[in-house]
């Protein structure tokens, strides 16, 4: 099962939707595909598509798929690496009236950069797929302590 998270932003994301479809009717995609769509209106037969899912629910198609398709959320992005997940992130764009502003390419390079996610250059999703069936992320570390630590010595040196 493919897990596919657009967030809860108050605008459509169809361009996302639109390229999975395309990759299910290639025949590239083959999985189920459930989608957590947030305001996007979107029709497929091929889909489960939910404009909102439980927390437990969110939380239960994470840690069952064999790979994430997310918005560039970063919270998004964390719940993925927090259960190991394989991640293709892919952002809103304020060009196509998807987000105000384009923050989500800052937050999907940085990612993509240490080698924890794959992105979709230029909506080709195809080779996304390609890629993620050899992809090895390399492991989250989720440290709290080593965050304050930065943090103290952001503002004892500032």
């Amino acid at each position: 099962m493919i897990f596919v998270t657009l967030g809860t932003q108050d605008k459509s994301f169809t361009r996302l939707l639109e390229m999975i479809q395309k990759q299910i009717d290639l025949g590239v995609i083959k999985d189920k595909v459930i989608v957590q769509a947030g305001y996007t209106k979107f029709s497929s037969d091929d889909m489960e598509i939910f404009d909102y899912v439980s927390g437990d629910d969110f939380n239960k198609y994470i840690k069952e798929c064999k790979f994430l398709i997310t918005h560039g959320g970063a919270g998004n992005i964390f719940s993925g690496l927090r259960e190991h997940k394989k991640i293709i992130a892919v952002p809103r764009l304020s060009k196509y009236g998807e987000h105000t502003n384009d923050h989500q390419i800052q937050i999907i390079d940085n990612f993509v950069k240490n080698g924890y996610i794959l992105t979709c250059d230029n909506n080709d999703l195809g080779a996304s797929l390609k890629q993620i069936k050899h992809f090895k992320p390399k492991e989250w570390e989720f440290n709290n302590k080593k965050l304050l630590n930065k943090i103290d010595e952001y503002i004892t040196n500032n």
